[in-house]
């Protein structure tokens, strides 16, 4: 069964639709973006897609989300899911994340504290892989060097958001990562390198920024920071494991085994333990790996009825060229961004449609997936209604409007990505 015709069918983009008209219209009535979970919104925006195009037979369209489900990208995309969270909850129970934190607050000059917690946010996240578990970790540091030094909580707080947005990006291990590789079929290791390059510049203004607005203060730890080398090695392990390009699989597997290894040695972790653990890590995936199933499953369908035909068809109109198809997948991912509040479902809802632009202008996957995680991070590090701001505004008992005009790397980072897109040469020696 093939697409509707080349001109696509606007209607089967209802799905999609409904999907925001619930999700956002709960936030706004509600008054919290998270009274509606994406998964009943999305289960909802499936009914409603089976209940379309009354020519295909129920059973059909169960084959067509079959295939959808059954494609080698989302199967491997949900068991990378599975897999970071195991890493992730063995080497937090290890002492892993204390131990980092530590160890960077260790190393940072006294005048630099507040650029240091965008240094060690930016270097915790990319070992983590995740922006919430950065924030919950150094939102009380950022919280004790505001009352010793002075400065406004919210300058202390958003240097830990804009590291925490860094990695967020570029982790071998964060979701967002993995759905961007896995939706435009690149090598991690290949997304990493063109992605940060073009963050980099942003990442180091940003450094400068925090530096610049304090640096006639000085400021010292009183409490003596207490980190242990052993417990940082499953960090570096994942880290230069990813970036030697080695299966994605075999590093966190690696990375949870040594994880264990140092917390049972340690006494962190409890013989008894060690498998619940990386249960808990692994649990704690479900939702984003459901939540892919099921737009996967809602994707499937709207391909099917030419809804993406429709969009490609309305994006094409507009575009002119290489350069203009990777600015599409820039305004796409971050527009979807906006709507879903939730960077790693804009990616897999995004990823097909840019998958489809890039293969039609000859866009290097690459760069397709660099654009689709940086203009996503970009979206979810400044919209007050993200789980980022929220949670840190309520770490720190501020508002997220307290915290955004300090969150200049979100802001640095699009201005990267849109001078990477329209300063850089054409020709294919070019490619980032």
């Amino acid at each position: 069964m093939g697409k509707e015709n080349e001109k696509g069918r606007a209607i089967a983009l209802l799905p999609i639709g409904i999907f925001l008209v619930i999700f956002l219209g709960a936030g706004i009535v509600f008054g919290d973006f998270y009274a509606m979970p994406a998964i009943v919104a999305f289960l909802i925006a499936l009914f409603v897609a089976f209940f379309q195009n009354r020519e295909l037979k129920f059973d059909d369209k169960i084959k067509v989300i079959a295939r959808g489900v059954g494609e080698e990208n989302i199967i491997t995309m949900s068991l990378i899911f599975l897999s970071a969270g195991g890493f992730s909850g063995a080497v937090t129970a290890a002492g892993g994340v204390d131990s980092t934190v530590n160890l960077g607050l260790s190393l940072i000059p006294a005048h630099f504290a507040v650029a240091g917690l965008f240094i060690i946010g930016c270097f915790i996240s990319v070992s983590m892989g995740t922006s919430m578990g950065t924030i919950a970790a150094l939102a009380p540091i950022a919280a004790g060097i505001s009352e010793k030094t002075g400065f406004s909580m919210g300058i202390c707080i958003a240097a830990v958001v804009c590291g925490a947005m860094f990695g967020d990006n570029l982790s071998m291990i964060s979701d967002t990562t993995i759905a961007a590789v896995k939706t435009q079929g690149c090598e991690m290791r290949d997304k990493f390198k063109a992605n940060f390059l073009i963050v980099l510049p942003a990442a180091v203004i940003t450094i400068v920024y925090f530096w610049f607005i304090t640096r006639n203060v000085n400021y010292r730890m009183s409490e003596n920071l207490e980190y242990n080398l052993w417990e940082v090695v499953p960090y570096l392990v994942v880290l230069i494991g990813a970036l030697l390009g080695i299966n994605v699989f075999l590093v966190l597997v690696s990375g949870i085994v040594i994880s264990l290894i140092v917390g049972v040695a340690a006494g962190n972790i409890l013989l008894p333990e060690m498998f619940t653990v990386v249960g808990d890590g692994v649990t704690s995936m479900y939702d984003i790996t459901v939540i892919s199933i099921i737009v996967a499953c809602i994707v499937s369908l709207v391909r099917e009825y030419g809804g993406i035909q429709f969009i490609l068809n309305v994006i094409k109109s507009r575009i002119r060229g290489k350069k203009g198809a990777e600015a599409g997948i820039a305004l796409l991912a971050l527009f979807v961004d906006l709507c879903t509040a939730n960077n790693t479902v804009a990616i897999v809802m995004a990823g097909p449609i840019a998958k489809e632009i890039s293969d039609d202008y000859g866009v290097d996957p690459k760069r397709s997936a660099s654009m689709l995680d940086i203009y996503t991070s970009v979206g979810q590090g400044l919209i007050p209604y993200g789980a980022q701001l929220l949670s840190a505004a309520t770490l720190t008992a501020l508002t997220p409007f307290e915290i955004i005009p300090h969150l200049v790397y979100p802001v640095l980072m699009a201005v990267c990505g849109f001078l990477s897109v329209f300063l850089r040469k054409s020709s294919k020696g070019a490619e980032a």
